[in-house]
């Protein structure tokens, strides 16, 4: 066409983010995203029990490497991705006015604390040992010492209230200290997740480091609770009668659950999410004489 003004609008296709790729559902299936106010915003993959389970094969084949990575390092790659956040304040200012119904000043102060907690987040991977770890006076002549390790493949279920500052505070400090996770995005807002996912792909995270899934949560919790290899729940995104259902799926592996909880996420977020997934390994050893 010679005129512009018949130009037709190029939308977006949402995907999944799965080992550092954007695969369709499996399934095939879509399902509608609306805004705040019913009008229809995209198509988001419908993602099934099988995603869900190729998923936590790909956390798992990064854990490895990503827990084996410095503190130092994983600093780092998270401050790199706050900067790109920065790079795209304003589409996902736009996302998050959309899905959660906000004005933009609003939404905008929703992005700016999320990529805020993202630095914050940076900042403790090499300081967490320090809280959660250090010598034990034991009686006898023995050094002994107390560090915290990663639990391993988190699975998390994503504030439903909140599409992307929620999103960021529960992923952030789960993934800083060394553990890789599967993400249920909000199901009614999962917009600002699957975008989430570009900027992950595009910076130096590796991987399988984040999984990013959109669908139904209580059909996508299903299967992680019952997985035998994923390690721990962020249930952050649960009713109380999903959220006890998946606790007693858990159980059979005795799977670290956190529990959801009201929760302000504009406010300090504390250090209990960054403690909760990590075990305290201790060691002995002689002093010698």
């Amino acid at each position: 066409m010679s005129e512009l003004t018949g130009r037709l609008s190029v939308f977006k296709t949402y995907k999944l983010y799965v080992g550092g790729k954007f695969p369709r559902s499996e399934s095939g299936r879509v399902y509608e995203v609306t805004d705040s106010k019913g009008t229809w915003l995209a198509n988001a993959p419908l993602a099934s029990r099988k995603d869900a389970r190729d998923a936590v094969v790909a956390a798992r084949k990064a854990f490895g490497g990503w827990s084996g990575a410095t503190a130092y390092n994983r600093g780092q790659i998270l401050y790199r991705i706050a900067e790109m956040l920065e790079g795209r304040r304003d589409q996902f200012t736009a996302e998050v006015a959309a899905a959660e119904g906000l004005s933009k000043a609003k939404a905008a102060a929703q992005v700016d604390a999320a990529i805020d907690r993202w630095v914050w987040y940076a900042g403790w991977s090499d300081k967490v040992a320090q809280i959660a770890g250090g010598a034990n006076p034991v009686a006898g002549p023995y050094f002994n010492h107390s560090a915290p390790e990663p639990t391993g493949v988190v699975a998390v279920l994503a504030p439903q209230e909140s599409s992307f500052l929620g999103l960021v505070s529960v992923i952030a400090p789960a993934i800083v200290t060394g553990n890789t996770v599967v993400v249920a995005a909000a199901e009614n807002a999962p917009l600002p997740a699957l975008s989430l996912a570009e900027v992950l792909a595009t910076s130096d995270l590796p991987g399988g480091v984040v999984n990013i899934l959109s669908g139904r949560t209580a059909e996508l919790s299903a299967p992680l609770a019952a997985h035998q290899d994923v390690n721990a729940l962020d249930l952050a995104g649960a009713d109380e009668a999903l959220a006890k259902d998946l606790e007693t799926a858990a159980a059979d592996n005795l799977k670290r659950v956190l529990r959801p909880a009201p929760v302000n996420w504009t406010t300090d977020p504390g250090t209990g999410r960054l403690l909760a997934f990590l075990e305290t390994k201790t060691v002995w050893h002689p002093m010698g004489v």
